[in-house]
């Protein structure tokens, strides 16, 4: 007797990769990280990584292997406050049980903050409708040692005025490609919408805060560069602008150091997992 059509076969293999149909259960994860120590956030050969430390504690917590999905890849020493993962498992704790367990086994550098059971379907990245990052400069004239991996350290006083100015002009829709370095992909899209552009000053802390339907391979790092030559008056708010109008792949920059961006929210239509109002103030 012949088989399902290639094409059932293969809807078949998507439902079952998103658990529809198995009586498996997805759980959804709010998760914390400092990401000094880690090679990034994706597992890897050759590196430490918070994906490999979730998915041994689960091991750990349930007796099962989970491969767990991301709502975005973080890069070697980027911080999250607001990184969403998800992964499906036959166990009937509840969430919050989930929460309590992983967090007695993840290292002290990483933590979940909030569990919660989400439609078997759900997938963090592919489902996400906005991410925001954050970024902070400490502008301080001696280091801090408690914020070296915490913030990019800029000795000279920067114009946060001139520096809100010039990142008014990246909401929108735009060809970001001066902003980011070449993509993985050639002819790949390097259209994005910002919904959110902002330059604020609390102290010797500069916050640059970013919100996207999607991001670019270091485009909140290389913006954040551009800023600063504008802060430190090397650049004007006219000339940053000239570069998101005249598109060059990775004329903006220099990129800065990953050790200030934070994962700080993402948000879902149909998902509840982040409230809007958390970590407005990713400080000291």
């Amino acid at each position: 007797m012949p088989g399902p059509p290639a094409g059932a076969q293969e809807r078949d293999s998507r439902a079952a990769e998103r658990g529809e149909g198995t009586g498996l259960r997805r759980i959804a994860l709010l998760l914390e990280y400092d990401g000094s120590r880690y090679g990034g956030s994706q597992i890897q050969k050759n590196a430490p990584t918070v994906q490999q430390e979730l998915e041994e504690a689960l091991y750990k917590l349930t007796g099962e292997r989970h491969r767990v999905a991301f709502a975005g890849r973080t890069d070697a020493g980027v911080h999250a406050c607001g990184q969403v993962a998800s992964f499906l498992t036959p166990a009937r704790h509840e969430a919050e049980v989930f929460r309590r367990g992983l967090n007695h086994w993840l290292p002290d550098d990483i933590a979940v903050k909030r569990a919660l059971e989400a439609p078997p379907g759900f997938d963090p990245r592919r489902q996400a409708e906005k991410r925001l990052y954050r970024y902070l400069v400490y502008n301080g004239s001696a280091p801090s040692p408690l914020l070296r991996n915490r913030a990019w350290h800029v000795a000279d006083a920067l114009d946060a005025t001139s520096m809100a100015r010039a990142a008014e002009c990246l909401a929108g829709r735009h060809d970001f490609a001066s902003f980011a370095g070449r993509p993985s992909q050639r002819r790949a899209s390097t259209v994005r919408t910002v919904y959110r552009a902002d330059v604020s000053r609390k102290g010797d802390i500069v916050v640059f805060s970013m919100e996207a339907d999607a991001f670019l391979p270091h485009q909140v790092r290389r913006t954040v560069g551009a800023l600063v030559e504008v802060g430190l008056g090397r650049m004007t708010p006219d000339e940053f602008e000239a570069m998101l109008r005249r598109p060059e792949t990775g004329k903006a920059g220099p990129a800065a150091p990953a050790h200030g961006l934070y994962l700080a929210r993402v948000t879902y239509r149909d998902v509840r997992i982040s409230d809007e109002t958390e970590n407005e103030d990713i400080q000291r």
